[in-house]
């Protein structure tokens, strides 16, 4: 029943994902883009990591796909003052796209994939808020602290530049 709703899931996934390349409309493919996310939140119920599917899908399917539909809004993207690509700048496109496939399934190479007895050895509270956080605040607690400071620095930056001048007259 898992392993059928496991396929189930990827099919939805990849399925989706797809057609967020190719499909022509901007807004469809966000909204492609949702399905995929909450396909992929599904993975994470699976696994047992039920917090880790509520913050996915908090942050990305409603967060973040909000500002991506906002800012397609904005752009208001005609077909007419889209300008044409030369052959030579899609020719370099795939070049650089497959170099990042030969990248990543290098990476992949070595690693290993999990058998049978191996994954269903994993222990329920894998997932778990409590496991999580002790593992954040202990293990990693400097690589959080650093997104925290960056964050801080970025929203500063964004009220810097966001704030008009004022043009006093004396």
């Amino acid at each position: 029943m898992i392993t059928n709703l496991f396929y189930f899931l990827s099919f939805v996934a990849v399925l989706s994902a797809l057609m967020v390349v190719f499909s022509r409309n901007p807004v469809y493919s966000v909204l492609y883009l949702i399905i995929t996310f909450f396909a992929i939140a599904g993975h994470y119920v699976l696994m047992q990591a039920e917090f880790l599917a509520v913050v996915h899908v908090i942050v990305y399917a409603g967060a973040i796909m909000v500002l991506f539909l906002y800012v397609i809004m904005l752009l208001n993207l005609n077909r007419e003052s889209e300008p044409h690509k030369s052959n030579i700048l899609k020719f370099a496109a795939a070049i650089c796209s497959g170099l990042l496939l030969v990248v990543l399934v290098g990476s992949l190479r070595g690693t290993e994939l999990l058998k049978h007895s191996e994954a269903g050895e994993v222990s329920s509270t894998m997932g778990g808020v409590k496991n999580l956080g002790k593992v954040l605040f202990t293990d990693f607690l400097f690589p959080f602290e650093i997104a925290s400071v960056l964050l801080l620095a970025a929203m500063v930056g964004v009220v810097m530049l966001a704030k008009a001048e004022k043009k006093t007259n004396l």
